[in-house]
């Protein structure tokens, strides 16, 4: 995996302009931040969007893939203010779940999700390496 910055470009905080990979491509449905029960535990926007993220993880273990195999994710939140009040929570919950790997990542505002109660949505492709 190779993590494309171009010469003289700011680096980015908290993700990559680019990466480049080869191997195994692992794709997820967009992922919501409720548990196995199909059952919000928060409806706090930083707590779901960790719980989204530890369900992706969940997702890649199945088909023994990482975080760090992570190439790309695309975030659909519904209020672009509640992200930015909780930026640093959900900077602190990337950290514990993520570690320090930082894909290319897209935030999109969106009107509306198809759960409810649901916040945030992510969708994850990631590529594990082939021996």
């Amino acid at each position: 995996m190779t993590i494309l910055q171009p010469p003289g470009w700011p680096r980015p905080k908290g993700y990559s302009n680019g990466i480049a990979a080869r191997g195994r491509m692992i794709f997820t449905a967009g992922v919501v931040g409720w548990d196995e029960r199909e059952s919000f535990p928060s409806y706090r926007l930083h707590e779901q969007f960790a719980q989204a993220l530890r369900n992706i993880v969940a997702i890649l273990a199945e088909d023994g893939a990482g975080p760090e195999h992570i190439v790309r994710l695309t975030c659909y939140i519904l209020e672009r203010g509640e992200y930015l009040r909780e930026r640093d929570e959900i900077g602190t919950a990337w950290r514990d779940i993520i570690g320090d790997h930082y894909p290319a990542v897209a935030l999109v505002e969106v009107k509306g999700l198809l759960e409810p109660a649901a916040k945030v949505e992510i969708e994850a492709t990631a590529v594990v390496p082939e021996p």
